[in-house]
């Protein structure tokens, strides 16, 4: 299946049913009078969030929707049937927005959520509405109400614990394929990951989603390479995980690239928590291990991990603090909504 994250979709909903102009006339029926019934409701379109679904590949093949109209009334006081829905299935994470690419109308995190985002039109009101004791024979009836026409933008913003950042071949797609049952595509040429990809990661008993996205280059911001455009994927992550490769002559000026263009993308991804490794460490000997550690230390201001995906060495070790990370976010989040303090130790991603 291919991955598609962002979609352009035309929708209109549904126009009311016309009122309907009637008389009641019978044979042998002394009291006629109007029976002209109201228009039925035009459909809306709805947008879903529905399980099993991590990509907006269906909306490649299909972009306008339309739900259908409501019925006109009809005599013997008969309403309109009203149109029909129609529901726009999304995964979770999906980012509704305006036809500018820029206003964002809904944030569709969770399984279930449902959004009108265009409501059907109201039906007509038929002659019979209008009867009273002054005008008992009224011949006008309601027009139904027209569809709401708009075109919106559908983004997909992958909902993950940990979002994996480094430079293309630092070892990303590796590391997911060694601690999940994720099966990326590895192999030893740049860009090899060219679409976001996610992965269940277990470690001490608990749980926590990883994704992956492609490499970033210096000069990413201005879409150099894939660019930036998958960054959105791990705006969500509680923790950021930056791989640097052991292997390179340089390792701090691959951190720095890294973290330059994260810089440029935004606070949102500047101020999120980062769990800085030291990727392919048995590549190397104990000098250069220690070297480069120490001079990433010194860069970044903080802990270095030493990991290699392929020999799994280190790799719960980074877990564990990924766990730990992810755990403190979480709590934060919830203390700033006015949660209770006292369950900080109970999280579950």
């Amino acid at each position: 299946m291919k991955f598609l994250d962002l979609a352009k979709v035309y929708i209109r909903s549904g126009s009311g049913g016309n009122g309907c102009i009637s008389f009641r006339r019978e044979k042998y029926i002394e009291y006629g009078g109007p029976d002209g019934g109201d228009g039925g409701r035009g459909g809306d379109v709805v947008i879903e969030v529905v399980e099993g679904l991590n990509t907006l590949i269906d909306f490649r093949y299909q972009q306008h929707f339309f739900a259908k109209n409501g019925q006109p009334g009809m005599g013997n006081q008969r309403t309109g049937k009203s149109g029909d829905d129609i529901v726009l299935r999304v995964p979770v994470g999906t980012e509704v927005l305006e036809e500018d690419g820029e206003t964002v109308l809904a944030d569709l995190t969770e399984v279930g959520e449902r959004l009108v985002i265009a409501k059907g039109g109201n039906g007509g009101f038929g002659n019979l509405h209008f009867k009273t004791a002054t005008n008992q024979a009224p011949r006008h009836a309601n027009p139904g109400q027209a569809g709401v026409e708009r075109t919106i933008w559908l983004r997909l913003k992958l909902i993950a614990d940990v979002g994996l950042l480094g430079l293309p071949n630092a070892g990303k797609s590796t590391f997911l394929a060694a601690t999940s049952n994720a099966r990326p595509k590895i192999a030893d040429y740049p860009f090899t990951t060219l679409a976001p990809n996610l992965g269940v990661v277990g470690v001490d008993n608990v749980e926590f989603v990883v994704a992956d996205i492609p490499g970033l280059i210096e000069g990413a911001h201005e879409g150099r390479g894939l660019g930036d455009q998958f960054l959105g994927h791990v705006e969500r992550c509680a923790v950021l995980l930056h791989l640097i490769d052991g292997t390179s002559e340089d390792v701090v000026a691959d951190y720095r690239t890294i973290i330059h263009e994260v810089g440029n993308y935004g606070d949102i991804l500047g101020d999120k928590t980062r769990v800085t490794v030291l990727n392919k460490v048995d590549a190397l000997l104990d000098e250069e291990r220690d070297e480069k550690r120490a001079a990433l230390e010194q860069a970044s201001g903080g802990t270095v991990y030493e990991m290699s995906g392929v020999a799994k060495e280190g790799v719960t070790q980074v877990l564990r603090a990924l766990k730990a990370e992810i755990g403190a976010e979480r709590y934060r989040r919830k203390k700033a909504e006015g949660g209770d303090e006292e369950e900080s130790g109970s999280w579950q991603p």
